[in-house]
C-alpha cells in the first residue's frame, strides 16, 4: 500500500507545466500547430491510390513532395522492408552495416557517380546542413551563395541558404548568406572573388520555389568559378534526385561525362525524399577530393538497416521497372496534354518534376481538385503554380484522368 501511495504522489507531483504558464487547460496533449490540413485522412495507399477513413479513394498526383517515386505500398519496397524487420530494424554506426555498403555501390553505379563517397542521414534539411558544414570545413570559410526562391530546408544552415525570411528565425540569420539570381555570371563571379565564399548551393530544378531552373551555361560557370577559387558546389538533389527529372540527377540536363569539357561535377550532391519512397532517409555524395576524418559527421539514426533496405528497394525498382525512363517519357506526353489547355500559361520543370503555371492564384483549384475531383496537387512559393509530382510508375492513361479533371474544374 506505501507503494503504491508513493507512486501516485510522484505521478500528481510530476505536472510538466507549472500552474503559472498555463494559459489553457486540457486534459491530454495536443499537437503543435504548425501545419494548416485539408480535412482528409488517409489510411491506405496502393500505387497512386490515396485511401480516407470514409473510403473515399484519391489520385495521387503530389506524392506528399515528390517524396513517393515508386508508388505507394510497392510490393518490393514492402517486402524487402518485412524481411529486413525480421532480421534488425537498428543498430548504431559504431559496428559494421554491410547493407550501407550495398547502398553505396549500387547508387554510385546508378548514378554514374562512382567518384563519391556516401554518408547517410535522415532527411533533406540533415543533408543540406552536412553538406553546409563540409564545405565550411574543407575551405576555412563560412559565406554561402545561394539563389532566389530557394529552398533548402527548415533547420539551421539550411533554412539560412533558403529564401524565406519567414520561416528564418535570428539565430538562422547570424548565417552568412549571399542570394543572387539566376543566370547572372558576372554578379556570381563578383561576389566568388571576394574569397570568403565557402559554397555555392543550388537546385537544379527549384521545388518550393515554383520549379525555376538555372540555365545550362549557367550551371556550367558556377561550376567553373568553384573550381578556379576553391569554392564547394553542392547540388541540392533532395527533390529533383533519384530519376524524378528524366535522369537519375537534375544536375546531369546540363552536361555529362560524355561532353569533355562539359560536365558538371559537384563536389557534394544532397539526396533524400524520393530515395526511401516514405521511409526517412538522406545522405550526402562527397566527391572522393574532400577528405574523411573521425568525428567530421556523425548521425545516430542515419543509415540504419531499414533505411538501407528501403533505398535499395527503391534503386531496384527503378532499375526493373524502368522508371528515369519512364520520367522522360511521360514529360512529353504530360506537356502535349497541358498545350490544349488554354488557361496553362506555361509548363514548367522536367521528367515528373513538373508544374502548370497560371494567371491566377491556384490556392482555390487546388482545394476544388481535392474535394470535387478527389486528386492531390502541390502548390508553390510562386503562388500561380501548380505543382504535379506523381510516382515515376504512373503511366499515360493517369495523366489523361489528370488532365480530364483538371479540365473541369477549369471550366
Amino acid at each position: 500500500m506505501r507503494i503504491t501511495l508513493i507512486a501516485m504522489r510522484y505521478i500528481k507531483n510530476t505536472n510538466c507545466v507549472g500552474r503559472k504558464h498555463q494559459t489553457r487547460s486540457q486534459d491530454t496533449m495536443k499537437l503543435f500547430d504548425v501545419y494548416p490540413l485539408y480535412d482528409v485522412t488517409p489510411v491506405s495507399a496502393e500505387g497512386i491510390v490515396v485511401t480516407d477513413d470514409k473510403g473515399q479513394e484519391y489520385l495521387d498526383f503530389y506524392g506528399g513532395h515528390a517524396v513517393i517515386s515508386i508508388g505507394h505500398s510497392h510490393p518490393h519496397y514492402v517486402k524487402r522492408l518485412k524481411d529486413q524487420l525480421d532480421k534488425i530494424g537498428f543498430y548504431s554506426n559504431s559496428v559494421k552495416n554491410p547493407l550501407q555498403e550495398e547502398l553505396a555501390d549500387k547508387l554510385g553505379r546508378l548514378s554514374g557517380c562512382e567518384d563519391y563517397n556516401l554518408f547517410l542521414c535522415n532527411s533533406g534539411a540533415e543533408a543540406n546542413e552536412n553538406a553546409l558544414k563540409m564545405a565550411s570545413f574543407h575551405t576555412g570559410k563560412s559565406r554561402v551563395i545561394a539563389f532566389h526562391n530557394s529552398f533548402h530546408g527548415r533547420t539551421s544552415a539550411a533554412v539560412a541558404a533558403t529564401d524565406n525570411p519567414k520561416i528564418n528565425a535570428p539565430i538562422n540569420q547570424q548565417q552568412k548568406v549571399t542570394f543572387l539570381p539566376f543566370n547572372d555570371s558576372e554578379t556570381l563571379e563578383s561576389e566568388i572573388k571576394k574569397g570568403d565564399v565557402c559554397a555555392v548551393i543550388l537546385e537544379a530544378v527549384q521545388g518550393v520555389g515554383g520549379l525555376d531552373e538555372p540555365s545550362t551555361e549557367f550551371y556550367q560557370t558556377i561550376e567553373k568559378l568553384c573550381s578556379a577559387h576553391g569554392v564547394i558546389l553542392i547540388a541540392d538533389e533532395v527533390q529533383s534526385g533519384f530519376g524524378r527529372t528524366g535522369k537519375f540527377f537534375g544536375f546531369q540536363h546540363h552536361g555529362s561525362s560524355a561532353e569533355p569539357g562539359q560536365s558538371i561535377t559537384p563536389d557534394i550532391i544532397s539526396i533524400a525524399k524520393g530515395m526511401g519512397n516514405g521511409f526517412p532517409v538522406g545522405g550526402i555524395l562527397i566527391h572522393e577530393n574532400i577528405k574523411a576524418s573521425y568525428g567530421l559527421l556523425g548521425t545516430t539514426f542515419g543509415g540504419n538497416h531499414l533505411a538501407c533496405a528501403a533505398t535499395l528497394a527503391v534503386l531496384e525498382v527503378l532499375v526493373d521497372e524502368r522508371l528515369i525512363e519512364n520520367a522522360k517519357h511521360l514529360e512529353g506526353y504530360f506537356r502535349g496534354l497541358a498545350a490544349e489547355i488554354p488557361q496553362i500559361k506555361k509548363v514548367k520543370g522536367r521528367g515528373l518534376m513538373l508544374g502548370l503555371e497560371f494567371d491566377f492564384e491556384v490556392a482555390d483549384l487546388r482545394k476544388r481538385l481535392i474535394h470535387n475531383q478527389h486528386l492531390f496537387t502541390g502548390g508553390a512559393k510562386d503562388k500561380h503554380v501548380l505543382r504535379v509530382l506523381p510516382a515515376l510508375n504512373i503511366a499515360e492513361r493517369d495523366l489523361d484522368t489528370f488532365f480530364e479533371k483538371l479540365k473541369k474544374e477549369l471550366r
